[in-house]
């Protein structure tokens, strides 16, 4: 939209160019200004109005007679009482005389091309909404500020409504001249940013000479068929001088087109070809999406294969955008049916480019490549082959969601559609079985593509990703129903088949009621509108009202399967909480006897699991049904707790466990039962603990118990645990009294009771009950500290419960011992099936789960942090397998205590450097457990790593670090001549790893502080030994260019290190101690840098020399003596402390 002016702005544009010009050359006049600037102008224009005018008007009053500019004036439109008086005036007061303005401003700019340009540069500035105006003076004088001054104030009422115009000033650098007299303007000249501009300002003018050849062709088309008619008339009405008149037009517009043509083709060959190439991305985008315009408009020209190419060669950029657009400017050239045709060699040449497209980095790319070819595929039958259908299916199973969705609508019309062209159903045949039918066999050819695939094992995804295109079959529940309710002989569907057709009636319904959320695959988040949440609790509607109905007798038919039960007992959870009528109720009390009967035939965990989950939701308050489903759930678990009492009673006699494998087989079955539903739901009252704690006891363990009944008693108990740990918490919120204390002193001791017998099963023989041992610990440990939290202060004092000094090691030596074992450790492997692939992902999917459980003991306080430096030494040994969790352990925390965290990372290196100590002072064989000096020097620096770059905030935590580093390496030193090095001096190696962490301020603090320990004797000393104290002072130092001096002062001091027998694992040489071999490098660039320093001190002053000399007895004059540098480095550095000081900074107090 162009803006509509006021007459008030028209008004005083015109006053402008009437208006009397008396500043200088090169100057700005402004129309609303302050107040000082009108009275100025008003002045100014009352004296010389008479005997000046401005330059446009003068020259516009010149070229009136001449045509030109002044016929495009008389012809400009007037509204009001106002005329029209600029290019800009004239644009935004009537766009019906915008061809007139072109052709009259052209015709100027024949006539005389400074002043057309003038015109022309005044509208662009008036366009971006400047005030200023522009003056022959200007325009010709060409002054450096002129372009600033132009645009100091901006109109933002008027003007284009092109927000890059008011951002962006380059029109007045593009349009005003370089020099007047060569005529060379911006838009010739080099560079990215004139580059970028000519190239969209050429590919833009080409697709305008494009629509230009277009009507010519119209126009041509329609003369010719004129002339046909008038040819195809009599001789007697034939009117020769117009057909002379028809053919004189055509030829003419023939060769109007072929000089446009001409003009197309200079443009491509001087721009295109080119820039498609350019460095710039933007350009290249550019250049491709105004390709696809060309073939598209004016595919007769540029519709061929030797344009087509350069679609294709762009679609390998490496730049995601200039993909897109080539990918999208194919899109439209295949959604046209004309078109076709022509693409059958692009197809043939670039197929394949076009399908590994479709796994493209760029998220957006791949799946504008897919519908691509899902229009290929649409429009013809023999570019695709079934290989390549095969492969682009595969993407249904596709973690991005818009990829696998338009991979699920090409799989729909391609592949499960096609069945249902080609069924024959016969003559008379109802309505609803035709329907049926075809939907069973849409629902086989999904099954096939299912079974055929065998990438995934998960149903979810395909259904996820056919829902926007097939939803409809995939609701047609009743159809679904049906299908699984005939029989075998009928419905021609073998038992996997069966089962797969009901976890594709379990994947829609959940899909239709809780929406496309799946783990692994990414969506944005989504606001579900008023018409998709109505649409979800419609369909909740009927799946309810179908399945009260069906749900029995598919129970019923399929009870004997242990998959196609557990899914089918999923169904009851998605039910709408308020769909209650008198059919309903009967048909919930089916559904509840037959759960019942299927839950008490089966003893797999996954239909334990749903069975429960199943019982809860229809047990909920919110329900309509909840009255009659909580009743038929006690029964059931009461039945279950009677024959446990019966069984074990009979089975524990004289403190052995006495049953035979009958009866241990039917108390196994009701444990699990029992506890599966305790986990869902809370079943305290019927004393669970009381009756399953018996088997739990030291005499039974050793009487012969079962581990499969040990491990089952161990979940069943810290299940009631949990819950009693639950509502005792809601209880001690509120306040306190003799029967809530009770309890929660029962409570407590039940804990303990669970702590001691789970610490007495971590010795267990079998590898199961150790394992369900420690997490039954883990979990009450955790629900524990996070109730005390919760709990009124004056309640739980007496019920704390702290774990003792044994069971913390005990939790410590279980995670040490079943967590990080090697390969040729893992003495607890299970069978054989560790050997592949699948049992090593369990392994350690068993392995990570107890080290998260341990480190959740760390992070909720229920440890001491300190026990997290075991964790912590194998953070990059076992960095594959566990690096997150201990990552996030360390970070978790640091965030609940700095400097405790910091105690803790000092403690995990220092006991990793004593271990190592340790094994080399023995001289024995390298044990498993000790790592070598390399590592612990690499686990320093990725400790170093975590706190980040904000050195700010971890001061404290550093400079702690370095203060009991240093301890650490000096205390207790005594310096005698048989032992001058401390025997842990190597650790400053290790300790250097966290000095660049140290802000200046804190670093020369730790210089200072280490001072304490080293006298300038032991500085001075240049003996191997002291080699790491010589680096961790270098790493002190290295602040900019004394870094530099620093590091060249070690270099240049440090001798040739001599070959060490275990560089690997050794900080010291068996009796002498010396660094590890990684820390060779100062040796190495002493070479290179001797000749640098020598020169360096060759060129101090003179004075400086001599008194240097003059110091140093024994040193003849002009040689340079290495040990004064140091001296001069270090006393220089405490000199300049203060200086160099950051004003903002605090010292950090050691």
């Amino acid at each position: 939209m162009i803006a509509e002016p006021t007459v008030t702005s028209r008004s005083s544009v015109q006053n402008e160019n009437l208006a009397v010009d008396t500043n200088p050359p090169g100057a700005v006049r402004h129309t609303v200004g302050g107040a000082r600037n009108e009275n100025r102008e008003k002045s100014v224009r009352g004296k010389r109005r008479a005997r000046e005018g401005s330059e446009n008007a003068k020259r516009r009053h010149t070229k009136t007679t001449n045509g030109g500019l002044g016929r495009a004036q008389n012809s400009y439109p007037k509204r009001g009482d106002v005329e029209a008086v600029t290019l800009f005036e004239v644009v935004t007061m009537g766009r019906s005389a915008m061809q007139a303005v072109v052709d009259d401003w052209i015709e100027a700019y024949i006539a005389d091309r400074d002043s057309a340009l003038l015109d022309l540069v005044s509208f662009f500035i008036q366009c971006s909404g400047c005030k200023g105006l522009v003056t022959a003076e200007m325009f010709q004088s060409r002054k450096g500020d002129v372009m600033s001054k132009m645009v100091e104030e901006l109109d933002e009422c008027s003007g284009l409504q092109y927000k890059k115009f008011l951002a962006f000033p380059w029109i007045l650098t593009v349009t005003w001249p370089m020099d007047m007299d060569s005529g060379e303007y911006p838009l010739t000249m080099t560079g990215p940013y004139w580059r970028r501009f000519r190239s969209e300002f050429s590919m833009k003018l080409l697709s305008s000479l494009i629509g230009v050849a277009v009507s010519l062709t119209v126009s041509i088309e329609n003369s010719q068929r004129l002339g046909e008619v008038e040819r195809a008339k009599t001789s007697g009405r034939r009117n020769s001088t117009r057909l002379e008149r028809i053919q004189r037009k055509v030829t003419e517009l023939q060769d109007k087109r072929v000089e446009i043509e001409n003009m197309m083709d200079a443009i491509f060959k001087g721009v295109f070809l080119k820039r498609y190439r350019d460095v710039l991305p933007d350009i290249r985008s550019v250049c491709m999406e105004e390709l696809a315009i060309w073939m598209k408009l004016y595919s007769p020209v540029f519709l061929t294969d030797s344009y087509l190419k350069y679609m294709g060669w762009m679609m390998h950029d490496k730049l995601p955008d200039v993909r897109l657009k080539c990918v999208l400017g194919l899109q439209g050239l295949y959604g046209d049916p004309v078109l076709l045709p022509k693409l059958d060699l692009f197809n043939s040449r670039f197929k394949d480019r076009l399908i590994s497209m479709t796994l493209d980095k760029d998220h957006e790319v791949a799946v504008q490549t897919l519908r691509l070819l899902t229009l290929i595929s649409q429009s013809t039958d023999d570019v695709l082959t079934a290989e390549d259908y095969k492969q682009l299916f595969q993407l249904v199973y596709s973690s991005h969601r818009p990829l696998a969705v338009t991979a699920g609508e090409l799989l729909y019309t391609r592949l499960i559609c096609c069945p249902a062209e080609t069924t024959d159903l016969g003559e008379g045949t109802s309505e609803h079985h035709i329907h049926t039918q075809l939907t069973a066999d849409r629902v086989r050819a999904l099954l096939h593509f299912y079974q055929d695939s065998g990438l995934h094992q998960h149903m979810v995804y395909l259904v996820d990703s056919l829902w926007d295109s097939a939803s409809a079959m995939l609701k047609d529940w009743p159809s679904l129903t049906s299908l699984l309710l005939q029989d075998a002989s009928t419905q021609g569907l073998c038992a996997g088949e069966q089962s797969l057709v009901i976890e594709v009636l379990v994947a829609s319904v959940r899909q239709a009621v809780e929406g496309p959320l799946l783990a692994g695959r990414s969506t944005c988040k989504r606001i579900v509108i008023a018409r998709e949440k109505k649409t979800q609790l419609d369909d909740c509607g009927r799946l309810t009202e179908h399945f009260l109905k069906f749900l029995p007798q598919l129970l019923t038919e399929y009870s004997g399967s242990p998959e196609s039960a557990a899914s089918l007992l999923k169904i009851p959870q998605y039910f709408h909480p308020d769909s209650s009528s008198a059919g309903s109720q009967q048909a919930l009390a089916g559904l509840l006897s037959e759960m019942g009967a299927v839950v008490d035939l089966h003893t797999d965990p996954a239909v334990l699991e749903a069975a429960a989950r199943s019982y809860l939701s229809l047990c909920g308050e919110e329900t309509a049904w909840h009255s009659l489903a909580r009743p038929a759930r006690d029964t059931v678990v009461q039945c279950w707790v009677d024959r446990l009492a019966k069984l074990m009673g009979d089975a524990l006699q004289d403190g052995n466990f006495t049953a035979d494998e009958d009866r241990t087989g039917q108390m196994l079955s009701t444990l699990k039962k029992l506890t599966a539903f305790h986990n869902a739901q809370d079943l305290s009252g019927w004393g669970l603990y009381e009756q399953v704690s018996p088997l739990l006891s030291g005499n039974i363990q050793h009487g012969g118990l079962p581990a499969e009944v040990t491990v089952e008693a161990l979940q069943c108990v810290s299940f009631s645990v949990l819950w009693n740990l639950n509502t005792s918490g809601e209880n001690l919120t509120t306040r306190v009294n003799t029967d809530i204390t009770e309890k929660a002193v029962a409570q407590r001791s039940k804990l303990r009771t669970l702590c001691e017998k789970c610490l007495h099963c971590l010795s267990h023989d079998n590898q199961r009950v150790k394992e369900q041992a420690f997490l039954s610990l883990c979990d009450v440990l955790t629900a524990h500290n996070y109730q005390v939290h919760v709990w009124e202060p004056s309640s739980y004092g007496p019920l704390l419960y702290t774990p003792d000094p044994k069971l913390t090691k005990a939790l410590l030596a279980f995670i040490l011992e079943h967590v990080f074992t090697g390969p040729e450790c893992s003495s607890h492997s299970r069978g054989s099936n560790v050997e592949s692939s699948e049992g090593r992902l369990e392994e350690l999917h068993r392995r990570r789960n107890l080290l998260a459980a341990y480190c959740k003991l760390i992070v909720h306080g229920v440890l001491e942090m300190s026990m997290a430096a075991e964790v912590f030494m194998y953070y990059m040994k076992y960095y594959n397998d566990f690096g997150d969790i201990i990552k996030e352990t360390l970070s978790r925390t640091r965030q609940m205590d700095k400097i405790e965290s910091a105690r803790t990372l000092v403690l995990c290196l220092q006991q990793l450097f004593l271990r190592l100590k340790q094994e080399q002072d023995s001289g024995v064989a390298c044990s498993l457990g000790v790592q070598t000096f390399s590592s612990i020097k690499e686990l320093a620096r990725r400790f170093s790593l975590t706190f980040g770059w904000d050195q700010t905030k971890s001061r404290e935590s550093l400079a702690l670090i370095h203060r009991d580093g240093i301890e650490f390496v000096f205390q207790g030193l005594v310096q005698k001549a048989e032992r001058p090095s401390s025997p842990h001096l190597s650790y400053l190696t290790i300790l250097s790893e966290f000095s660049s962490k140290l802000l200046r301020p804190d670093k020369k603090t730790v210089h200072s502080y280490l001072q304490r320990y080293v006298n300038e004797q032991t500085i001075s000393n240049r003996e191997e030994c002291w080699l790491p104290l010589i680096q961790y002072r270098a790493s002190l130092l290295a602040t900019g260019t004394e870094g530099e001096d620093a590091a060249s002062f070690v270099s240049s001091d440090s001798p040739k290190q001599p070959s060490l027998g275990d560089h690997s694992r050794s900080p010291t040489v068996r009796n002498s101690p010396t660094y590890d071999g990684d820390m060779k490098a100062p040796a190495v660039i002493c070479s290179e840098t001797k000749g640098r320093r020598s020169n360096r001190a060759s060129s101090t002053s003179t004075s400086t020399s001599t008194s240097k000399e003059e110091k140093m007895p024994g040193v003849e004059p002009g040689t340079v003596f290495r040990e004064t540098l140091p001296t001069k480095l270090i006393s220089e550095e405490q000199y300049n402390t203060n200086e160099e000081l950051d004003v903002d900074t605090v010292e950090v107090d050691l």
